[in-house]
């Protein structure tokens, strides 16, 4: 095998956006496990979470609609839209701009995902049980299954080389390295 080499890094954690700023975080030894606000958690015996801050992009929190406009995010689960925001910020890292067809055919896309669209999932779940298969969005399934990170990459910088989505639970960041590296 060739020697293989990560160029461009792109990183969107619960301390915020950012490979940068979330590696001095990191470095600092401090958690950011934070109380759960997003729902009511009184019921649970966990009332701590790794949550992505959300807010206008300032102080590293993380702004969707500085990657998407308000229209596609409702038609994508989180997972995807996380996936887009770090592969953005590993292209630019990288440097790496595929101008000519050849370049974009060479230029594959390959992440990996622990599980994916789970919680548009059983969101549309209830939907179907309680309201019927006519509510259901005909977004759901290419908002939610695991292959469209990649693909959404894919198409967002037009690259057009292989196209692979790993699931395999708390294994997956290795097995979708050990995948690129052999598609290498």
């Amino acid at each position: 095998m060739r020697r293989v080499v990560v160029t461009g890094l792109g990183l969107l954690s619960p301390f915020g956006m950012g490979f940068e700023h979330s590696w001095k975080e990191l470095l600092t030894g401090r958690s950011a496990a934070k109380r759960i606000t997003e729902f009511e958690v009184e019921d649970l015996a966990c009332k701590i979470a790794h949550v992505i801050p959300r807010g206008d992009g300032s102080n590293a929190t993380f702004n969707p609609e500085a990657v998407l406009e308000p229209k596609e995010l409702r038609k994508i689960g989180d997972f995807i839209l996380y996936g887009i925001a770090a592969a953005d910020e590993a292209l630019k890292d990288s440097g790496w701009e595929p101008k000519t067809h050849e370049e974009r055919c060479a230029t594959g896309v390959l992440i990996g995902s622990g599980i994916g669209g789970i919680e548009g999932i059983a969101e549309n779940a209830m939907i179907l049980k309680e309201r019927g298969p006519r509510r259901i969005s005909p977004f759901f399934i290419p908002g939610q299954i695991i292959n469209l990170v990649s693909g959404q990459v894919s198409i967002r910088h037009g690259l057009k080389g292989p196209n692979h989505a790993v699931v395999t639970a708390c294994s997956t960041g290795a097995h979708a390295i050990g995948d690129a590296a052999r598609l290498i």
